[in-house]
């Protein structure tokens, strides 16, 4: 077998891929993702736009398929995919994209609402008086062509663009390690700018902003961040904050509607999101104030409502919608452009600095070109006015020659070598004729009505206009002052064609933390035998019957802003927020109290309302006879769950009282104290320490081996009775003692 080692190239793995991505990172940037800082396109655009020139699809013509116009760019110049080819193509039409279109569309190009272009079968395109500002005298020579992919065509390396388009339009893209993000700008406001240059190239970035002051979004909204442009241009790099921009209407049953009139530009071609995202808010209740948001977006303009509730705080919600919903969102300015083949990132001025760079070498190209075709018309036009005066032996020649290159020599040359002539002082003059050899092919192919009188004074006119203009061309190419009013002279006509008035407002405005607003009302809170819990209104309480409401082992009353405290006979301390219970219906199930605060294996003695506990004092007493009060303030948490009360191992409490400050402070209420077998002890409440919920209490009743108490409260001394459980207790007959003494037998 042939050995074949000799023709195994030897490479080094880490070098090969290090140089084939390199390779790719450069193609994709600057073959595709960034723009060139001249004529501020990417490469795809740059090829669309001059296939529709190609195919005459100008202003004044009829929209051809965008089909054609995709297949013809892709076909020729642009090999990577129609999708992305019809993309591009749609992004140039859109109004809500860019402030000055590059491509005039027919049909469903998309909307600001994020609906897709109908299929490029469909719709219909042509070239818009904005791409005639890049694509003019592009037949001049002005620009550099390079081949296409396959060498079978020539496409320009770059447009002549007369227009700032890379400001006026903006752009963004995403390249390997590095994006560009540049927002659109006001075209007036970027022709002034640019003038301010010409005629100060020192100009400093902060006196370019006096006539460039912010972007201007085509979808308005206001940026809020005013004071950060500054270090923005001047870095080319920082974080713009769009607002939408609305207005205060009235709306019905007294209440206010907030309508969205522009939507910020991040939000251009989506804006479906903002109005799902404000509906998902109301949906979820995450602002309550929101009663009802729709979109009433039309072909005038942009309508989206929020109707407000009734006397509730606008000002307060938009803080909270600004930073729940694109309603303020964020814009990166990245200043990224290809410069020589070369990413750079700039600021305001050196991009005005590389179009006026650029205009100086289109005009003077433009201009070099005006000259050298108005000295080579002057040659001609020279020369035929020179015929018009020998005439005749110009018609002696021909007529005597025997060819064309024959009687051109004698024009060129005076070669009058085989010319038939009529006399000797024709031959005589033939010979002295020196016609340039443009100006004997003029000669040749003149119309014989040029010999009119009023076409001969036609000639001279135009020799004279001729002779002017070449006077102007070189005082232009010869002073830069010249060629500089010629540049500007343009620039403010294409402002009168192309000026709009600022739409995107300027202000500083500081994010306000939203305050949730809540109306406060009483609600009712609804445990049965089982724990399920749920919330009622006070309007659905009031229309149940009292057989339903004797289902429920524990009703209460409380605000929906208020918290629900539930004392366990573990000693624990668990709060509910009223919002997080369930609201409903009389007949709904509720939730398992468990659920609601993570209970363990206690059984709850007492639920109060975080309102009116706050304003209580609570007797604590527990199975093992330990006693104390305790303060309500005692309980002020944000904490859901807090240890009540101090327990020995095996202890645990069988009963709080709540009392009012009032009856404490009078003193005259009696604890009444009830073990399992069956014994009672009486004394005054006075006799109860106040303790901190960490204390253990003190000892209320002297208790036998085995026995625990099983019951507690603290009753006024005129109370005759009280019911525990299904029996009856005397109260009167409770012997009143000393707090820690021995029980004496109930009468039940």
């Amino acid at each position: 077998m042939k050995n074949n080692t000799d023709q195994i190239i030897q490479l080094d793995f880490s070098e090969e891929m290090r140089n084939s991505y390199r390779d790719y990172a450069m193609s994709v940037i600057i073959a595709r993702a960034l723009p060139d800082v001249r004529d501020g396109l990417k490469p795809v655009q740059r090829r669309i736009l001059y296939s529709m020139m190609e195919l005459g699809l100008d202003p004044t013509k009829p929209h051809r398929k965008s089909a054609r116009i995709v297949g013809d760019t892709m076909g020729k110049y642009h090999p990577h995919g129609d999708s992305s080819i019809y993309d591009a193509l749609v992004h140039m039409a859109e109004d809500f994209a860019l402030r000055v279109p590059l491509v005039d569309g027919h049909g469903n190009f998309g909307s600001i609402d994020g609906d897709s272009a109908a299929a490029m079968r469909y719709t219909e395109a042509r070239l818009s008086e904005g791409a005639l500002a890049l694509l003019d005298n592009l037949d001049k020579g002005l620009v550099k062509f390079n081949p296409n992919f396959d060498n079978s065509e020539k496409e320009p390396a770059v447009l002549p663009a007369k227009i700032p388009n890379l400001l006026i339009n903006g752009t963004t893209g995403i390249a390997v390690g590095m994006a560009t993000n540049i927002p659109p700008h006001n075209p007036g406001e970027v022709i002034d700018g640019v003038i301010a240059y010409i005629d100060n190239p020192n100009i400093t970035v902060q006196k370019l902003m006096s006539y460039i002051p912010a972007p201007d979004f085509p979808t308005g909204g206001t940026i809020v961040n005013q004071d950060d442009l500054a270090l923005i241009y001047e870095t080319g790099e920082g974080r713009i904050r769009i607002r939408a921009n609305y207005e205060i209407e009235n709306g019905d049953y007294g209440r206010k509607n907030i309508v969205i009139t522009e939507i910020p530009y991040t939000v251009a071609g989506n804006k479906i999101k903002l109005v799902e995202g404000l509906v998902n808010l109301m949906k979820d209740k995450v602002f309550d104030e929101i009663h009802d948001v729709r979109d009433e977006s039309s072909k005038e303009g942009i309508r989206v409502v929020i109707e407000v509730k009734k006397d509730r705080d606008i000002d307060n919600l938009l803080n909270g919608l600004y930073k729940k919903t694109s309603m303020e969102d964020t814009y990166s300015v990245n200043l990224l452009a290809v410069k020589d083949q070369q990413p750079v990132i700039f600021n305001l001025k050196s991009l005005i600095s590389e179009f006026v760079d650029f205009q100086v070498e289109l005009y003077t190209k433009e201009y070099e070109y005006l000259l050298d075709k108005a000295m080579k018309r002057q040659e001609i036009v020279d020369g035929l006015i020179r015929a018009t005066d020998v005439i005749d032996l110009i018609i002696e020649i021909l007529r005597g020659s025997k060819s064309v290159k024959q009687a051109k020599d004698c024009l060129i040359n005076g070669n009058i070598e085989g010319i038939r002539f009529k006399s000797k002082q024709s031959e005589k003059d033939a010979a002295k004729l020196n016609f340039t050899e443009r100006q004997a092919e003029a000669i040749l192919t003149m119309q014989l009505s040029r010999l009119i009188g009023l076409e001969i004074q036609k000639l001279h006119e135009e020799k004279d206009s001729l002779s002017d203009a070449i006077v102007d061309y070189n005082k232009i190419l010869g002073n830069s002052k010249e060629l500089f009013k010629v540049i500007k002279a343009q620039l403010r006509e294409y402002k009168k064609k192309f000026n709009h008035p600022r739409l995107t407002k300027l202000t500083n405005a500081t994010t306000t933390d939203y305050v949730e607003e809540v109306k406060v009302e009483d609600i009712y809170v609804l445990i049965d035998r089982f724990g399920y819990t749920k919330s009622i209104d006070t309007a659905s309480y009031s229309r149940a019957s009292e057989e339903s409401l004797n289902e429920f082992t524990h009703i209460i009353q409380m605000k929906n802003i208020d918290k629900l405290c539930a004392f366990s006979d573990g000693g624990n301390m668990y709060q509910i927020k009223a919002e997080n219970i369930p609201k409903g219906k009389l007949k709904d199930k509720g939730t398992l109290i468990h659920n609601l605060c993570k209970l363990e294996k206690e059984e709850i003695v007492l639920y109060v309302p975080f309102e009116e506990l706050f304003e209580s004092q609570l007797l604590f007493v527990t199975k093992n006879g330990f006693i104390k009060q305790v303060s309500g303030a005692e309980f002020e948490t944000n904490r859901s769950q807090v240890k009540a009360t101090k327990l020995e191992d095996g202890d645990e409490v069988i009963g709080i009282t709540l009392l009012t400050a009032s009856e404490v402070l009078e003193g005259i209420l009696k604890v009444i104290l009830l073990t399992e077998k069956g014994l009672s002890l009486g004394f005054p409440l006075s006799m109860v320490p106040e303790m901190k919920k960490t204390g253990r209490g003190v000892r209320a009743i002297k208790l036998e081996k085995d026995d625990t108490l099983c019951f507690a409260t603290a009753v006024d001394p005129s109370t005759e009775t009280f019911q525990y459980e299904d029996k009856v207790l005397n109260a009167k007959k409770v012997r009143t003692r000393k707090r820690g003494d021995k029980g004496h037998r109930a009468q039940l």
